[in-house]
């Protein structure tokens, strides 16, 4: 799972996580698969520990492939 911080002004309900209340400055965890969604709110979300997935390095053995190819 995936840690990100609520830098809103007020609290708000998510309903992805269980319908939680969660507060201004308050960490919790997200699905990995759903990371994204939130922090690319940048006045709501930070990212505080990314996802620890499989595909990051997939993809930097594909980026080292396609540099060797050109």
């Amino acid at each position: 799972m995936a840690r990100v911080r609520f830098i809103g002004p007020e609290a708000v309900r998510v309903p992805e996580l269980g319908d939680r209340s969660v507060e201004p400055d308050e960490v919790v965890e997200v699905p990995d698969g759903r990371f994204e969604g939130y922090v690319c709110q940048t006045t709501n979300w930070e990212a505080v520990e990314e996802p620890k997935t499989l595909e990051a390095p997939a993809k930097k053995t594909a980026a080292k492939a396609s540099q060797k190819e050109g």
